[in-house]
């Protein structure tokens, strides 16, 4: 039991961590194009950026997605207490907002208190308040607590008299109390944490090859339990990914800088970027997937083929591989023991070559923009090895399949095919829901339903109850179990529309 509630706990953080990275992300692709058109050598040679609109639009579209990459604390403040709250996320989701303000105000008394010398903490003005600078550190603590303290008061009853401060309303007052005294204690207990984590982000860097190797392999190992989120969030966000100018992880570090520092200083921290993964998304995968297709028996080629274009178009353009790696993941786990071995050769690769492609993605779209439009970022070297890539993934994975006699099951069609072609896509949303919720072992079984870019992921009561053939005719690419409570269904760029759509017959 008690390994379930620390799977369910990182399953959530995952979960929550990647509303404001995938935010991050659209907004890195945004800053990358204005700041390709605005380089002077691009201006030069199209004159029309250089009319005073044109380069003031660019400009403040520019300086706008920078800003967002300072908020990163107190977007996790808000998205994970949103999303490990159980009921009232809204609620959750502005206290907080409230805690983590509550937060910055109190370290900032107790700095300015003259108790004691914490001149050696780094010290910033945040959101306004000059206070301690713990950087995503306080952002994910502030949401972890807030959730905590909302799922065990949000229904707090009191007697008649103060009944007002019930429910809803207390746990403002709590958050504010639990994060004031947080607040105080924080600068006393940072300092010996920071040098901790500065000094694991020391280590690895001093790893070297191994360690990038080390990070892009369990990067993927990590998939079927949704923790890769965790993983690179740590990276990303925290000193554990690199700090330079004070800044701390490697995408903070890459989306602040690129633009400002020459290309080779940022070659550190994009090491453990999207640079890395792009080896395998746009070259190695999709020759797997063609690898599938082709040892596919004859009745199932042609439903495999419509499956792996979708996923291979989802791992090209949007960096988006769970279709493809749930396809054979369980079926054949040696070869993804295999994908995740040379996951973390890719970034070891990259790395070794000098290359310096940043964000998040891995997708083609991040090569292009991050790599090809960004000169010294040496992009052509994924373009060298990749096809080196897709044949040794191509052979492996039909050498693997002709051996074994395998083949990946397909969702059967629909049988009411005379209902689906005359019913409103409204109408249909609703029926795959229902079929999901009835998967899912009825309505009456499931606690939650939430999303990440990839997995519909819900609580339940009696796993039990839950039938894994009627999920997979829904078009599920897979299913992870990750505690005896909690299930992943795995639906691809689609997810968010399955979502909806299951919440709303659900009527949260």
């Amino acid at each position: 039991m008690k390994k379930n509630k620390v799977m369910d706990f990182f399953s959530a953080l995952g979960r929550s961590l990647m509303m404001p990275i995938a935010a991050l992300a659209a907004c890195g692709i945004i800053l990358g194009v204005t700041a390709a058109l605005l380089k002077t050598q691009v201006v030069e040679a199209v004159p029309f950026l250089q009319q005073p609109v044109v380069f003031y639009i660019l400009n403040t579209l520019k300086t706008v997605s920078n800003v967002v990459f300072t908020l990163i604390p107190v977007l996790f403040a808000i998205s994970i207490s949103f999303g490990m709250a159980k009921e009232d996320k809204e609620v959750a989701a502005f206290a907080g907002f409230i805690g983590y303000y509550t937060f910055l105000v109190s370290a900032s008394c107790m700095i300015n208190s003259g108790f004691m010398n914490f001149d050696s903490l780094q010290i910033s003005t945040i959101l306004g308040v000059e206070t301690l600078d713990m950087g995503a550190v306080a952002g994910i603590l502030t949401g972890v607590t807030v959730a905590a303290l909302h799922n065990k008061y949000h229904k707090v009853v009191f007697p008649v008299a103060i009944a007002f401060y019930g429910g809803k309303r207390f746990v403002a007052i709590v958050v504010i109390l639990a994060m004031a005294l947080l607040g105080q204690v924080a600068p006393f207990i940072w300092a010996p944490v920071s040098a901790g984590i500065n000094g694991l982000g020391t280590l690895i860097s001093e790893s070297g090859l191994l360690g990038v190797f080390s990070f892009g392999f369990l990067e993927r190992l990590l998939i079927p339990t949704g923790l890769h989120h965790v993983l690179n969030g740590i990276f990303r966000t925290t000193a554990i990914g690199g700090v330079y100018q004070g800044v701390e992880g490697c995408l903070n570090i890459f989306l602040q800088f690129f633009d400002s520092v020459d290309i080779s200083v940022m070659r550190e921290y994009t090491q453990f970027l999207g640079q890395g993964k792009m080896l395998f998304m746009i070259f190695g995968l999709p020759a797997a997937a063609y690898a599938i297709y082709k040892t596919s028996p004859g009745e199932k080629k042609n439903k495999v083929k419509a499956l792996m274009i979708a996923g291979v178009a989802a791992s090209i353009v949007s960096g988006i591989t769970e279709p493809l790696e749930f396809a054979f993941m369980f079926i054949a786990p040696p070869l993804f023991l295999f994908h995740a071995v040379m996951g973390g050769i890719s970034f070891m690769l990259m790395s070794l070559l000098q290359v310096a492609v940043g964000n998040t993605g891995g997708g083609i779209i991040d090569m292009f923009i991050w790599g090809v439009f960004q000169p010294g970022s040496n992009w052509y070297w994924i373009i060298i090895i990749g096809p080196i890539y897709a044949i040794i993934y191509y052979n492996v994975f039909k050498w693997y399949f002709n051996r074994k006699h395998l083949s990946i099951e397909v969702a059967e069609d629909d049988g009411d095919k005379d209902t689906n072609d005359t019913a409103s896509i409204s109408d249909k949303q609703q029926a795959l829901a229902t079929k999901i919720i009835e998967g899912l072992g009825g309505f009456d079984n499931i606690i939650t339903v939430n999303n990440c870019i990839s997995r519909l992921r819900v609580d339940v009561k009696d796993m039990s109850l839950v039938n894994e053939e009627e999920l997979k005719k829904t078009g599920s690419m897979g299913i992870v179990k990750p505690s005896e409570n909690h299930i992943q269904v795995i639906y691809g760029p689609k997810v968010e529309q399955v979502a909806n759509s299951v919440r709303e017959v659900l009527k949260y």
